[in-house]
């Protein structure tokens, strides 16, 4: 592992995090809307939206680094037409101009809700378009086990599933500020804090079942490939083996146990301090689980050719 690698890893988790962060934070934002109204639906959001620009913006900065040398940032746009490079980099700049635009439309009022929506859904797309420029850099048939369906999943999995926790962690740290700067809407984002994190903790066993439908499959594949994925597999079970392990039982910690407990005591009142203690736990457990299932997803790459 070297530089530019960690660089890859930063860039890839914090720009996906910041684009499932984005997308879940809509759908839970179109759904109290309709529950308790626009100002609630406001007020549990628009703190959230500054915290995904912020680790957007971490995340392009780390990419920075994987360029070796920043003057050559614009030049690794010039080639759109072929590369998945370019077309990563520009979704992702785009991706953060978009965004951030719409973060000041909404946090000042500019615009119509209507016009607000419409901003935030082309930042949607935009986003999706991001992530899937990553994935397809990474599908070259001289890298036999990152050239399978295997890694779009994944990296969209991935993007949903600290999206969600993430959005989970961030909602119970904003219902903190309510409770010190607006007691008076302190119950009412509650109950749809509770609501909202029954749906997440469902969204998060549900893509960990995904990981876990995929995974087998992919390492099955590996086994029965080329010599390089049978090298990549070894390396994964081998000299990184503790991290592949650490990843799953993570992962599966965060993702499925943590996130029952957070389902059952979001069903109860009364149990702000457990749920925001299960929700930054989760979060964290799957954030750690994701950095090292990328760690080795870069270190056990195996090159057919020179």
């Amino acid at each position: 592992m070297n530089t530019t690698d960690w660089a890859l890893i930063l860039f890839t988790i914090l720009s996906q995090t910041s684009v499932g962060a984005f997308l879940v934070l809509g759908a839970v934002h179109y759904y109290v809307v309709r529950k308790a109204g626009v100002e609630e639906a406001d007020r549990m959001s628009d703190r959230v939206l500054i915290a995904i620009i912020i680790t957007l913006g971490l995340g392009l900065l780390a990419s920075i680094f994987h360029l070796g040398n920043p003057i050559n940032a614009p030049r690794a746009v010039t080639n759109l037409a072929t590369s998945w490079l370019s077309r990563e980099i520009l979704s992702g700049v785009v991706f953060a101009v978009i965004g951030l635009v719409f973060v000041a439309m909404q946090w000042f009022k500019i615009g119509s809700a209507v016009l607000r929506n419409v901003i935030a859904w082309i930042a949607a797309l935009v986003g999706l378009v991001l992530i899937f420029s990553q994935s397809r850099i990474y599908m070259l048939p001289t890298q036999p086990a990152w050239n399978t369906l295997a890694t779009p999943i994944s990296f969209y999995v991935t993007t949903m599933l600290l999206g969600v926790l993430a959005i989970g962690a961030a909602l119970v740290a904003n219902h903190a500020f309510i409770q010190n700067n607006n007691p008076e809407s302190a119950d009412l984002q509650f109950e749809l804090i509770r609501e909202t994190i029954r749906w997440i903790s469902v969204a998060s066993i549900a893509l960990l079942g995904v990981e876990f439908v995929v995974l087998p499959i992919y390492l099955a594949f590996l086994a029965t490939g080329p010599a390089a994925a049978i090298a990549s597999l070894n390396l994964m079970v081998g000299s990184f083996g503790v991290a592949f392990i650490l990843r799953l039982a993570l992962g599966f910690l965060g993702a499925g146990v943590f996130a029952v407990f957070l389902y059952q005591n979001a069903t109860s009142a009364g149990k702000q301090k457990v749920l925001s203690y299960l929700a930054y736990s989760a979060f964290a457990l799957v954030l750690v689980a994701e950095v090292l299932g990328r760690l080795v997803f870069y270190a056990t790459r195996y090159r057919i050719g020179v």
